[in-house]
């Protein structure tokens, strides 16, 4: 078995969901056990300065072995994963030369990976493929990531013949509930330039993201016994449907694709005298985005109006931008990135994130900071896998990437 597919299994042993609720950093306490487990990996393998911020971020620097002046490059992967699917528990299963056939996840519940429902899998005939037993996550996201970087970092240390420039590290709690930036101290971490290696599928290059905000609706009503109800109740239930159906049904996340912006209803609770709707808004371009949210603001309006009195009430918060414009004027990390793909064999995917990762914030913090595939596929539920192949060139990426960042500059 590959070093990166051991860590892997090795990795997904621990459940690290994050926990949106949660007021911490981390938000759950089997984060901060994992990134002490990865701190002593990373000590274990020969790199001297590593260390556990207050805020559970894990910082690993390799010190330059060139008397070349060159800008100091990281890699930076999350410890956490999504709440969409059970986290712990995870009974991986490896399918030997997958054979273009449905593979039977849990035979006992009848839960089939079938490529007619995923025609992707025909993509990896033959290899070798890392899924979970169906009832839970596998992981990938972004334990794939943190194995194929600490998996390149050994070979570095264990290859000193290998030239580079200083290389830093950085393993992130709560990236899955949008806070993996929110203690990330750029000055400190040192690098000129980041990767994020959380993508998907072998190949994807990745430099524009969604614009990103949450939107939470209030609704009061009014509850009056429903047999003298007449012109007195107010169902909170109902007109937060008259809400939805305001909404353009067209722009749902169901209905959209590659840079088609959505309205996404995550939360729905109430009762006649009030309900709770929570959203998230999503679009790569600005104008756009701020329609989204202006359409909100109008829609609210409308219902008070409608009701002469304010019985709905709505809140947005912007959570991250769209990194593209800060990442294009700087052509050449792309450049970098899309060289080392080609030169590992594989072919280049440069498409837009329908999401966001950690490098979405930190670009506009002032690291620029691009997003590369770690293999995995339909992350975030109970038919995700990863074909080895895929982590196996994902190791060599990020090789390829320090040594072509040596003869660029």
């Amino acid at each position: 078995m590959s070093k990166v597919v051991e860590r892997f299994l090795n990795y997904i042993k621990v459940n690290t969901t994050s926990n949106e609720n949660s007021s911490t950093t981390p938000s759950t306490e089997n984060q901060l056990k994992f990134a002490k487990y990865l701190v002593k990996e990373l000590l274990n393998i020969g790199i001297k300065n590593v260390y556990l911020t207050e805020k559970g971020y894990v910082i690993a620097k390799i010190p330059s072995n060139t008397s070349k002046n060159i800008p100091n490059i990281g890699f930076i992967a999350h410890m956490d994963t999504s709440a969409d699917a059970l986290g712990e528990n995870i009974n991986p299963k490896i399918i030997k030369e997958y054979d273009g056939k449905d593979i039977i996840l849990n035979k006992e519940k009848n839960i089939i990976l079938s490529p007619e429902e995923f025609p992707e899998l025909k993509n990896y005939i033959g290899e070798d493929i890392i899924t979970t037993d169906g009832t839970t996550l596998l992981g990938a996201d972004d334990k794939a990531g943190i194995a194929e970087i600490v998996t390149a970092m050994e070979y570095i240390i264990n290859n000193p013949e290998i030239k580079h420039g200083n290389i830093c590290i950085g393993f992130t709690p709560d990236e899955e509930i949008g806070r993996g930036s929110d203690y990330f101290d750029i000055d400190d971490f040192g690098a000129d330039f980041s990767y994020t290696i959380d993508g998907g599928k072998i190949g994807e290059l990745q430099y524009e993201n969604f614009n990103a905000a949450s939107a939470k609706l209030v609704i009061h009503g009014k509850n009056v016994h429903p047999g003298s109800a007449k012109n007195k109740m107010i169902n909170s239930i109902m007109v937060a449907n008259e809400f939805l159906n305001m909404l353009p049904k067209a722009e749902q996340p169901e209905y959209t694709e590659n840079r088609e912006g959505f309205f996404h209803l995550t939360y729905f609770n109430g009762n006649v005298e009030n309900t709770e709707l929570h959203f998230i808004i999503r679009d790569f371009n600005k104008s756009n985005f701020k329609y989204k949210k202006q359409l909100f603001e109008n829609i609210t309006k409308f219902i008070n109006d409608k009701y002469r009195k304010n019985i709905a009430y709505i809140e947005i918060h912007d959570q991250y931008y769209n990194m593209k414009e800060k990442i294009l004027p700087l052509q050449h990390i792309i450049d970098i990135a899309y060289k080392a793909i080609e030169e590992s064999h594989i072919t280049p995917l440069v498409n837009p994130i329908r999401g966001g990762t950690d490098g979405a914030r930190l670009s506009f913090l002032g690291m620029p900071t691009p997003n590369l595939f770690t293999g995995g596929e339909n992350f975030h539920g109970r038919y995700e896998y990863i074909p080895i192949n895929s982590m196996e060139k994902a190791v060599e990426v990020i090789l390829k990437i320090i040594d072509i960042s040596l003869k660029t500059f």
